[in-house]
């Protein structure tokens, strides 16, 4: 970790303040380099005041997203988010990890733009990201599995989202199968997984997720309007994306860590208890077919079970979902 990282997450753990040699002791550095730190993080929007009893104070944050205080509110034994990049705009995240992943990139870096041009979801679909008002993100993982078991990698996310998003008050999220979080029926949040991989393994996955956080309706387009809402719609108050993205990161540090320790089964729960998709009648398109039938459970590999009309159960990994009216 980083000193400025160190040096937050000192502050953030003090609630009268940390003296200046307490802080050169821990973070190994200089009272001089320390200063110069304090500088850094105030020019960046951190409210910091010094006493020379109490020494230095953490009183209020930016509401921007920095590496380094993202990096400063996780666990130490974190997996996703050991490496944050926050870049102010790019086309797509996740076009930015594809790139990094193929440079060998270690497991658990996390990139976030302020912005996305050309963001987008499952099925090649726009997805709108205007600066600052939400959470646009990349996380790269390399996990033990096969091309067919990274369903469980979705629904990990998934659960990690509406286990985060539940935290805000007035706030009651649900998973649509396989990728969307919904409030009130109107999507809030998505997520694109992405992998590469060979027959026997995969090399890696990269888990896109968009969060509408501070939305108004004027920044919802005209054309989602009716499908689509933001948090501070729902909940009426504007939300700290920098607290919502720590919870996201650790909840989904969490849930990964039981994929990969073979625990998928309690995810799998926890998922079925937030699915409105589960029980209700729909219709998938897959490829060039089209499945109808009801909406059962998840498998032990995360694939959804539908039963047709004629009592046959399908494992269904991915598609276009309807529901049957």
């Amino acid at each position: 970790m980083k000193p400025a990282a160190k040096i937050l997450r000192m502050l953030r753990d003090s609630e009268t303040g940390v003296g200046g040699s307490e802080l050169c002791e821990k973070v190994g550095i200089s009272r001089a380099a320390i200063w110069a730190h304090m500088e850094a993080l105030r020019q960046a929007g951190f409210e910091i005041i010094a006493s020379p009893h109490r020494g230095y104070k953490l009183l209020k944050s930016p509401d921007k997203l920095l590496a380094e205080d993202l990096r400063s509110r996780l666990a130490t034994d974190s997996i996703i988010g050991r490496n944050i990049i926050v870049i102010d705009s790019t086309t797509s995240t996740n076009d930015e990890m594809d790139c990094k992943a193929r440079d060998a990139a270690p497991e658990g870096l996390v990139i976030f733009a302020e912005t996305q041009t050309g963001g987008r979801g499952r099925m090649g679909r726009k997805w709108s990201s205007p600066i600052k008002k939400g959470l646009w993100l990349s996380v790269l993982l390399r996990p033990p599995l096969v091309a067919d078991e990274c369903t469980q990698i979705t629904i990990a996310a998934a659960v990690a989202l509406v286990i985060s998003i539940k935290k805000i008050n007035g706030v009651e999220p649900e998973i649509k199968w396989p990728n969307d979080i919904l409030v009130n029926g109107k999507k809030i949040s998505g997520i694109l997984t992405e992998m590469s991989s060979e027959p026997d393994h995969v090399k890696y996955v990269i888990v896109g997720i968009g969060v509408n956080v501070n939305q108004s309706s004027d920044d919802i387009p005209e054309d989602i309007k009716t499908i689509a809402t933001s948090l501070k719609m729902v909940s009426g108050k504007t939300v700290d994306r920098s607290q919502l993205a720590t919870d996201i990161l650790h909840e989904l540090d969490n849930c990964y860590k039981k994929v990969v320790a073979g625990r998928f089964s309690e995810i799998g729960e926890t998922w079925s208890g937030y699915c409105s998709t589960l029980g209700k009648r729909i219709s998938i398109k897959t490829g060039s077919r089209t499945i109808t039938g009801c909406a059962e459970a998840l498998d032990e590999t995360g694939a959804l079970l539908v039963r047709t009309q004629h009592g046959r159960i399908e494992r269904i990994l991915g598609g276009d979902i309807n529901l049957e009216k």
